[in-house]
């Protein structure tokens, strides 16, 4: 599946959401997602569609992000393994 062509019923099935209350979340979540994948990486909008692997990389942001909606933490934050490796092996900005 393309990046682009995840749906907010896409992030929905993934997480187990079975209610549409939170809609308006889940489809920021998504557009949030996607932004932080292009700017992190580099890629074009276009560009992100060539590599279907970064959906998963989308999902599974997409959980953390539904999971953790708190502004603090108590502990220093890592990223997510799976996630910084599929980021990092399409990132073009690297400096």
């Amino acid at each position: 599946m393309k990046i682009n062509e995840i749906t907010v019923s896409d992030v929905k099935n993934y997480l187990n959401i079975t209610h549409d209350e939170d809609d308006t979340l889940v489809r920021s979540i998504l557009f949030g997602t996607r932004a932080y994948i292009k700017n992190y990486t580099g890629l074009t909008t276009e560009n992100m569609d060539l590599y279907e692997e970064l959906s998963i990389t989308l999902f599974v942001l997409s959980g953390e992000m539904y999971d953790n909606r708190l502004m603090t933490v108590d502990k220093i934050s890592k990223v997510n393994p799976l996630v910084e490796n599929m980021l990092n092996l399409h990132s073009v900005n690297l400096l």
